[in-house]
C-alpha cells in the first residue's frame, strides 16, 4: 500500500464542520442519545473537552456526557415568552411536569407502573404541601395529560399500553401502563437553593451569576468580565435579535469593542455569520440549518410579516415623516395605523394568503402578525397599546411573484 491510498485522516474544514453540528445540536436540543444518534454522540465523545471547554468559558454552559447521552445546561441571557415549553397552556402545565419528574426520579431503570399510581402519589404530596389538584376535573387532567405528553417527547417516560387522552376523556376508568427512564434526573438543572426559595423568576438569572462572590478586587473585576461575557453570549446564542438599545451600558461596550472576536468565535463554533448595522450586531445562518428555527418560517405569518415590512418601506419612502421614529430607529404606530396597513395588504394580496388568514378580520390578523413579530423581536408592544417596529423588520421585504402566480405559483 503505498502513501496514496492510505487512509486520510479528516481535514481541518471537516474537523470544524462537524464540531459547528454537534454543536448546534446541543444547543437546539434538550440532549442527545447514543441509542438516538449513535454518530453525533461519538463526535461529542471524541472533542468533549474542546466543546466542554469552549462552551464553559463563553457562555458559562455546562457539558455533561455519560455513556448514553450528552446534555449542554443552556440558561438564557434574558427570559422571553417564547422561552416556555411547546403546547402548555397555563402554570398547572408547568407544575404537574414538574412533579411528573420528581415522581419518576425515584423509579429504577425500566420500572413499570401505572397512570394511575402516578397521578395519585402527586397528588397526595400536593395535598401535603397544601395544594389541591383534583383529578375529578377535565381541567386538571387535561393539564396532567399536556405534562405526560411532554415528558414522553423528552424520552423520560414510556408508554407500554395505552393512551393518556383515554384518562383525560374517561378519569377513573381508564389506564395507561408506563416504564420509566433515568433521564428523569437529568431534564431540570441544578440551583444553588432549594426553587421555592425564589420569588422571581429573574432571581434565578441573578444566582447563576453572583453564585461565587471574589474577595480581592481583580477576582471582582474578572467576576464581572466572565458574567458580562457569558450573558452576551447567551443572548446571542439563544434569540433571534439583540439590538444595541438592550444591552446595559457596560455590555454594549463590550459587544462594540470585541466585535470581531465574538464574530470570529461564533462563526467558528457554530457557523453563525455576523455583520455590524447602525442598530446593532447581526447573526445569521448563511444555509438553512435543520436544527433551529429560521425566520422567516414555513408559517404563512412569516410571508405576510415581510409583505407588511415591503408596504412599510415603501411608505416611509413616499412620506419619510409620516409615522414617528426614536433615537434608536424604531417606528411607532398606533394599532389603528398598524391595521390600517395590514387592510391594505389585504386588499392587493389575500387572494395569495391561506385560508385562515384570508377568513380572519383585519383585528384578529392583526393580532396574529403581531404576536409572531414580537416572537421575532421584529415589533413590541408599549403598555399604552402603541405598536413599535424594531429595526430588524427593516432588514426584510417580502413581495409576491404575480408573472408566477399566472402559471399555478406565488
Amino acid at each position: 500500500m503505498n502513501a496514496s491510498t492510505r487512509r486520510k485522516g479528516p481535514t481541518r474544514a471537516e474537523v470544524k464542520r462537524d464540531l459547528q453540528a454537534v454543536a448546534m445540536a446541543l444547543l437546539s436540543r434538550p440532549w442527545l442519545t447514543k441509542q438516538d444518534d449513535p454518530e453525533a454522540f461519538l463526535l461529542i465523545k471524541d472533542h468533549y473537552e474542546y466543546l466542554r471547554d469552549w462552551f464553559h468559558e463563553h457562555a458559562g454552559y455546562s457539558l455533561l456526557v455519560t455513556r448514553s447521552f450528552a446534555k449542554l445546561d443552556k440558561i438564557p441571557g434574558v427570559f422571553r415568552s417564547w422561552m416556555g415549553i411547546d403546547g402548555f397552556h397555563q402554570p398547572r402545565d408547568y407544575a404537574l411536569f414538574t412533579y411528573g419528574l420528581w415522581y419518576l426520579e425515584a423509579k429504577s431503570d425500566g420500572e413499570q407502573f401505572l397512570l394511575t399510581e402516578m397521578v395519585e402519589a402527586i397528588r397526595n404530596h400536593l395535598l401535603g404541601l397544601g395544594f389541591d389538584v383534583d383529578w375529578a376535573l377535565y381541567d386538571h387532567r387535561l393539564s396532567m395529560v399536556r405534562a405526560l405528553k411532554k415528558l414522553r417527547w423528552l424520552g423520560v417516560l414510556t408508554s407500554i399500553e395505552g393512551e393518556e387522552t383515554g384518562w383525560a376523556r374517561d378519569g377513573a376508568t381508564a389506564n395507561v401502563l408506563y416504564e420509566a427512564s433515568p433521564l428523569a434526573r437529568y431534564v431540570l438543572r441544578r440551583f444553588p437553593r432549594e426553587l421555592m426559595a425564589y420569588g422571581e423568576i429573574d432571581e434565578l438569572y441573578e444566582v447563576e451569576q453572583t453564585a461565587v462572590v471574589p474577595t480581592s478586587g481583580d477576582m471582582m473585576h474578572n467576576a464581572d468580565v466572565r458574567s458580562r461575557r457569558h450573558k452576551v453570549f447567551r443572548r446571542l446564542l439563544m434569540e433571534p435579535v439583540v439590538y444595541d438599545f438592550e444591552w446595559t451600558d457596560e455590555e454594549r461596550r463590550y459587544v462594540q469593542t470585541q466585535r470581531s472576536w465574538i464574530t470570529s468565535q461564533l462563526e467558528e463554533m457554530v457557523g453563525l455569520e455576523g455583520r455590524r448595522f447602525r442598530e446593532g450586531l447581526y447573526f445569521y445562518w448563511p444555509e438553512l440549518m435543520a436544527e433551529v428555527d429560521l425566520f422567516p418560517t414555513q408559517s404563512a405569518a412569516s410571508d405576510v410579516t415581510m409583505q407588511f415590512a415591503a408596504k412599510l418601506r415603501d411608505r416611509l419612502i413616499e412620506t419619510p415623516d409620516s409615522y414617528p421614529r426614536d433615537e434608536h430607529g424604531c417606528v411607532h404606530l398606533t394599532r389603528g395605523e398598524f391595521e390600517g396597513i395590514l387592510l391594505s395588504l389585504r386588499e392587493t394580496s389575500e387572494p395569495y394568503w391561506t385560508k385562515e388568514h384570508r377568513e380572519k378580520s383585519t383585528t384578529l390578523l392583526a393580532n396574529d402578525i403581531l404576536a409572531h413579530m414580537v416572537e421575532w423581536n421584529l415589533a413590541a408592544v408599549e403598555d399604552t397599546g402603541t405598536v413599535v417596529l424594531l429595526p430588524g423588520l427593516s432588514r426584510y421585504c417580502g413581495t409576491y411573484d404575480v408573472a408566477s402566480v399566472g402559471n399555478g405559483g406565488a
